[in-house]
Order: C-alpha cells, then structure tokens, then sequence
C-alpha cells in the first residue's frame, strides 16, 4: 500500500461520491453524460475508475511501455496541457485524491463495497436489486420499481437529474430526486 500524507491537503470527505452498480450497469456512461452538467454548474469533477482485473498500463510497443517492461519502477509523460503517469505498487484511491486539489468533486467509478457516499446503477436485464449498504446511498438510478426506505430513485439515464443531486450535496443543499 503506496502511504498518502493528507498533512498538507484539505479535502473534504463529502466531496468524494462513487458510482457504484454491478459490471456493465451503466456507470461509465452516467460518469460521462453527468460531467457536462456538472462542468456548466461550475464543478471540476475529477473521475478515479477502479478495475477489478490488472490493466495493461501502457502499449508494450511505446517508449513508456518498453521502459516498464526493461524494469522502470514507473515512468511519467507529458506534453504541456496532459500527463500520464504508471507507477508499480499497490494502491488504493486515497493515494489519487491528493492528485485533485483543483477538484470540486471526485467520482469513484466502481467502489460499491466501500464507505463512500454513492450513487448505485440497478438496471433491468442486468441487476434486479441494490448491492450496495443502503447506508451508503445518495440515490439510486434504476429503471425498475425499487428503492431502499429514505433513498431517492433516479429515473435511469436522467443524467440531468443525478448531476443535479450531486451539485446540490457538493453545494450542501437539498438532494432532489
């Protein structure tokens, strides 16, 4: 585990928010259709995606990729506007919230067994019901009639409606459904 030091960076728990569903419920889509809504609100909206399977972090055909497989512990690239950076070692997503101090809010996508304040995909044909604590729930987004006590439902694919809830909790004021 890669050791984060938060002495010198403040950032608020509240401001995280995974998105969280089973595989293929649609997360990366809603992630994708919210942040225009969320960037006209004035947001900088950071996305943190986990991937439950090792990922090749680079082509083995680039540069990067030929110094990682020689044995470079990591490897960094950039052109001025954007940087990429491959580090080896174990990590969580604590060690990537210091990387956002411009961020109004980060998105996990992925993170359903976590304590993290979450919007949960249920969708037809792919999942029947919530996976995730309902104490963890900011809404869920579903096509079908459910939804635990107290917890808002987001009509599925009402990107409008979800980018709205997370506005307001960033804002910290009333969540709407």
């Amino acid at each position: 585990m890669m050791e984060v030091l938060f002495d010198s960076f403040s950032f608020k728990k509240k401001n995280v928010v995974a998105v969280s569903g089973v595989k293929n419920s649609g997360k990366t889509t809603l992630i994708a259709a919210m942040l225009p809504h969320l960037n006209a609100a004035g947001l900088a909206v950071a996305v943190i995606k986990h991937d439950g399977h090792a990922f090749q972090a680079d082509n083995p055909a680039t540069d990067t990729g030929k110094h990682l497989a020689a044995g470079a512990c990591g490897t960094a690239l950039f052109d001025g506007e954007k940087c990429q950076v491959i580090k080896r070692g174990r990590f969580d997503e604590h060690a990537f919230l210091p990387l956002f101090p411009e961020a109004d809010l980060i998105l996990l996508e992925g993170f359903k067994h976590s304590r993290w304040p979450k919007l949960e995909l249920v969708r037809a044909g792919n999942s029947d019901a919530p996976v995730c604590d309902p104490g963890t729930l900011l809404a869920l987004v579903t096509d079908l009639p459910i939804a635990p006590p107290g917890v808002p439902a987001i009509p599925f694919g009402d990107a409008a409606a979800a980018a709205e809830l997370l506005i307001n909790y960033v804002k910290g004021g009333p969540r709407h459904a």
